[in-house]
């Protein structure tokens, strides 16, 4: 019998799940579920946490490991760009959570900062700037985790429009997405997920 796929979620409240509805709506559970239908056996863990900055990632990276990962999704850099923490800085603890992942044979996938620009309580004046910011951080952060071995998931202009032109992807709080949102972002990153997981299986 196969021995399942140790898939852990790793970062900060989008890895959580903050905003869904429904725990089964959460990017973990949304995407083991992707998994398992593509015929892979999955054990799923989260370690995110709501808040989590890439300063956090060594912990949760350490208690991670000492449960065993195969697959490993991260999912950080909002916190990180608003609390003004340099991209140099971030990325470097990111890249660091990655190299020791890889080290354990683990297959990582890198979601690095989103658009905040397009978030509603970002003033007018300041998305353009926010957004280019945003796209920076994000940036240097997929620098950093392909040098580490990792691969990068990056969502795209696409998907920052698809939220910034729909306001039902978001939650009641206006900054994390909604079930929805978390469906349409399991979208963009399970074949990524599936991709991992087959070369993983090889």
């Amino acid at each position: 019998m196969t021995p399942p796929l140790r898939f852990c979620v790793l970062g900060d409240s989008l890895a959580a799940g903050v905003g869904s509805t429904r725990e089964d709506d959460t990017l973990g559970r949304r995407l083991t579920r992707r998994l398992r239908e593509a015929g892979h056996p999955v054990r799923l863990r989260g370690f995110g946490v709501p808040g989590a900055r890439s300063a956090d990632l060594e912990r949760q990276v350490g208690v991670a490991l000492g449960e065993g990962v195969d697959l490993a999704l991260i999912v950080i850099g909002a916190n990180d760009l608003a609390g003004f923490v340099s991209p140099a800085v971030g990325a470097r603890q990111l890249h660091d959570a990655v190299a020791r992942l890889v080290g354990a044979g683990a297959r990582v996938i890198v979601v690095p900062a989103p658009d905040l620009g397009i978030v509603s309580r970002v003033p007018g004046a300041y998305r353009q700037l926010v957004s280019a910011a945003s796209a920076h951080y994000a940036q240097t952060q997929a620098e950093a985790a392909v040098r580490a071995g990792g691969a990068v998931a990056s969502a795209g202009p696409e998907l920052a429009a698809r939220f910034a032109a729909d306001p039902g992807l978001f939650s009641a709080d206006r900054f994390h997405p909604s079930s929805a949102g978390y469906a349409v972002i399991a979208d963009a990153l399970a074949p990524h997920l599936l991709a991992a997981a087959a070369e993983r299986a090889a």
